[in-house]
């Protein structure tokens, strides 16, 4: 007898059912939620502990440096996130193929701001370049968009290269002039702390700097 692995989510999935799409400026053509994502064997939902096996970190690695992670370091990061509450990763799922292709990351800021307000940020937004044409980059950043203000936070931001913002203007961000520059120390590039300041009015190559852009919520 074949005893089935019990599956954890990171967050409560039924929060997903309580979004209204039609909230959002995002174009939809033909219209899509994180309910009916436009493929019957497409599934929009909060990440499994069981989506080590699923690809989730492979798919990740199409957008950065994941390193050699292996199921118990994987697990123990999934307890700890579930733990703390204040992560919402979120996933588009192939089921025919049992496999990750969409996923980004909601990180919810605590604050003593705004009466003890709490603030969205979005993380970690990639999907499979083979489903291009499906619109799963506007569903997964919508999906925990819409999720941040069913959280109550007062906004959500993310930084962005310059030549993404008009993608997340559509979707109701707002770059603000005159503080739209992200602003970084790496510890991870050597001993030497490298202070990384990039705005569109940087010395750099336009295309390859990051600009903050914000969706309010109490606007």
């Amino acid at each position: 007898m074949v005893q089935l692995t019990e599956e954890t989510y990171l967050y409560d999935p039924s929060l997903l059912l309580k979004l209204d799409f039609h909230r959002s400026p995002a174009n939809f053509k033909p219209f899509i939620s994180a309910a009916n994502p436009g493929e019957p064997w497409m599934k929009v939902r909060p990440l499994k502990d069981t989506d080590y096996d699923r690809g989730f970190l492979q798919l990740l690695s199409q957008l950065t440096h994941v390193g050699n992670v292996n199921r118990t370091q994987f697990l123990t990061r999934f307890s700890q996130m579930k733990a703390s509450g204040d992560y919402f990763v979120t996933v588009i799922e192939d089921t025919r193929k049992n496999e990750i292709i969409g996923a980004a990351s909601l990180v919810i800021e605590r604050k003593f701001i705004h009466n003890c307000a709490v603030r969205g940020r979005l993380e970690d937004v990639v999907v499979n370049d083979t489903y291009r044409g499906k619109q799963l980059g506007k569903l997964i950043v919508v999906t925990v968009s819409l999720l941040a203000e069913e959280l109550g936070c007062y906004k959500m931001s993310l930084d962005c290269k310059d030549k993404l913002i008009k993608f997340y203007e559509s979707l109701g961000y707002v770059a603000i002039p005159g503080n739209s520059n992200s602003m970084t120390i790496r510890y991870d590039e050597g001993p030497t702390l490298k202070r990384n300041a990039t705005s569109a009015g940087s010395s750099g190559t336009v295309g390859d700097s990051c600009q903050t852009v914000s969706l309010d919520f109490a606007s």
